[in-house]
């Protein structure tokens, strides 16, 4: 199986046991329990971003953020949050928690083997992973870039084991900009129970701004 796809569900598997530029989103202000905007409809379901990869040929495997050679990859960890391991991560995943669940945030890094269209895999693929959530309602979401990366931004509610959920999810394609290109995929996720999201926002919020992505 490729590790890209392998990762993508163990990220999954984490989710429930744990518990045009780069402007910051007004993030405590959309995180609340209501929703007004819902996922658009469509006779097809969404394709993760992983998926479509693989069926395009471009392999992936699981890179610890701190050992890219060409770029620094940067999570902020909050006053009292905590370091969380799990054995179901991928290998490389950093993944912090406050408390013993709930909320959390997880860093991903895949470095890309293969050639793709960016634009089209950030645009078309970009919020599948989120959208594919049980009962998931969209709250806000971006294609623009990230820290001039191409980027997809989702923010939205779902269930899960019988708790209503928020999170946001962010992917970045970031390049060294050498010919050919070294790709890396960096997914950003962070998640809350719905119920605690407001008052949690003043960490989530700092956690976002400070996700960085940039060339060392």
């Amino acid at each position: 199986m490729n590790r890209l796809i392998a990762a993508g569900a163990a990220l999954a598997v984490a989710a429930s046991l744990a518990g045009c530029g780069a402007k910051t989103p007004d993030y405590q202000s959309i995180w609340t329990t209501s929703a007004t905007t819902t996922t658009p409809t469509s006779t097809q379901p969404p394709v993760p971003i992983s998926n479509y990869l693989e069926s395009i040929g471009v392999s992936g495997e699981p890179i610890a953020p701190e050992k890219i050679p060409t770029l620094a990859v940067t999570m902020p960890t909050p006053a009292g949050w905590h370091p969380y391991s799990n054995p179901n991560l991928a290998p490389g995943t950093r993944m912090i928690a406050k408390g013993n669940t709930y909320p959390t945030a997880m860093l991903l890094v895949f470095t890309l083997h293969g050639d793709f269209d960016v634009a089209k895999a950030i645009k078309d693929h970009g919020y599948a992973d989120a959208q594919l959530s049980e009962n998931f309602k969209q709250l806000n979401a971006s294609t623009d870039d990230w820290h001039g990366y191409p980027s997809a931004m989702i923010e939205g509610s779902y269930d899960l084991n019988g708790q209503r959920m928020q999170s946001y999810n962010r992917i970045v394609i970031a390049s060294d900009g050498l010919q050919p290109p070294q790709r890396y995929l960096v997914q950003l996720t962070v998640t809350t129970f719905a119920d605690q999201a407001q008052a949690q926002g003043p960490d989530i919020e700092a956690i976002i701004s400070g996700f960085n992505v940039t060339k060392k």
